[in-house]
């Protein structure tokens, strides 16, 4: 039975939990999660723990916070003024949105707080600093 090895493309079926047995993903009714094993294309713990496991195998793996989307980080929290976004903005808590750095690239962002005068930003990944669960099944090796 072939087994995972770093570079090969592979497909799984996975539903990932965090560890209160909350449900936050799962390919289930989709197609499989196809990936290059060891290309960064996932979070490092999943893609770690995949090698070595066969096709048709299943099983239960606990990804750290470390190893995952990383700790939070309370420096990612940030207050502005509403006067800094378009007006016509609707917001809510939860809404999500994206600014682009100086750099010219994207962040993701969760309004976690606001006032008539001012929004506060969560640039953190919503699963920063959670341990993670994943039931996952090896459905194929695509290519070696």
């Amino acid at each position: 039975m072939s087994q995972v090895s770093s570079g090969d493309v592979v497909r799984i079926h996975y539903t990932g939990r965090l560890p209160d047995g909350t449900q936050f993903d799962s390919s289930s009714g989709r197609e499989p999660l196809e990936f290059k094993v060891g290309g960064g294309q996932i979070i490092p713990g999943l893609d770690r723990q995949i090698e070595g496991m066969a096709v048709g195998e299943s099983g239960t793996l606990t990804i750290p916070a470390d190893e995952a989307y990383g700790p939070r980080d309370e420096n990612q929290i940030q207050t502005v003024s509403r006067t800094t976004l378009p007006p016509d903005l609707e917001l809510s808590l939860g809404t999500n949105l994206q600014a682009t750095t100086q750099d010219g690239g994207q962040i993701a962002l969760t309004v976690v707080d606001l006032t008539e005068e001012e929004v506060t930003v969560d640039a953190n990944h919503p699963l920063a600093g959670q341990d993670l669960i994943f039931d996952v099944e090896v459905v194929e090796i695509v290519e070696a």
